[in-house]
């Protein structure tokens, strides 16, 4: 039975890596489309701007996915090792929280500031650039946690 927990606790995190963020993208980006169809109905010019915004917050996912892809390689569970210690499982489970959490909770973040963003094109069309740029400064938080996770999953021997 012990043998088992180290590849379970491997799965579980790299399971969270991916979901926890996954989700957090998934929701916010289906937000913002029903926020710019509304916009979109009253000037189609829009699109584009407003297709960025609704993106941005989307890239979590991608990070999350990341985050899953380095702790299935770093503990060897996609070339077929099982032979993962419980301490080693609970490392990789530390290892996923910073892109799992913050993933999370920086997808629904940047999503309202991206939403203000869409309000503010709708105002004054011109003011795009600056609409991303604030958008984009909670995606840094994200990629340090990313990073975050990468060198915790790499500092793991296995």
């Amino acid at each position: 039975m012990s043998s088992i927990i180290g590849p379970l606790l491997v799965y579980f995190a790299a399971a969270i890596a991916v979901i926890l963020p996954g989700y957090g993208s998934a929701k916010v980006v289906g937000k913002l489309g029903q926020t710019a169809t509304g916009i979109l109905a009253e000037d189609p010019s829009l699109f584009g701007r407003l297709l960025i915004l609704q993106a941005l917050p989307g890239t979590q996912g991608i990070y999350g996915l990341l985050g899953w892809f380095m702790i299935m390689n770093q503990s060897g569970m996609m070339s077929g090792n099982t032979n993962i210690s419980v301490q080693q499982g609970i490392l990789f489970v530390l290892a996923a929280l910073p892109v799992a959490v913050i993933g999370l909770l920086s997808a629904f973040h940047q999503g309202n500031v991206a939403e203000g963003g869409m309000a503010l094109l709708t105002k004054q069309p011109q003011a795009s650039g600056n609409a991303i740029v604030l958008a984009v400064m909670v995606e840094t938080y994200a990629i340090l946690a990313l990073l975050a996770t990468i060198l915790g999953a790499l500092s793991i021997a296995v």
